[in-house]
């Protein structure tokens, strides 16, 4: 028996791209997301200037993600995947990625 899972409300949607961390994670994955080994962390404009995570992205974004069911961080392999609701929030992502350009700082 599989379990359903709940549909993302409009509000979780802007809760997640309320930052810009969250937006860069989550049209990351929207680019370059639909293989099954995921999007390496490095990959996805979040990392440090020495390496690794900046530690907000580790200790808040990716949690707050990882939550709402957007996404799935493996820490250990250091990859982020497309979570059991990522296609909840798709629609949003790609308005905001089909009208990057006129979007002031959407992604900056």
């Amino acid at each position: 028996m599989s379990e359903e899972v709940a549909a993302a409300s409009f509000d979780e949607c802007l809760d997640a791209l309320g930052h810009v961390e969250r937006r860069r994670v989550l049209l990351g994955l929207l680019h370059d997301g639909a293989d099954a080994g995921g999007v390496a962390f490095d990959r996805l404009d979040v990392a440090a200037a020495g390496g690794g995570l900046r530690p907000a992205m580790y200790h808040v974004h990716l949690p707050k993600l990882e939550q709402l069911g957007f996404v799935d961080a493996d820490r250990d392999r250091e990859v982020v995947t497309r979570g059991v609701r990522f296609d909840g929030i798709r629609p949003l992502l790609e308005l905001l990625d089909d009208n990057r350009e006129r979007l002031p700082g959407a992604m900056a």
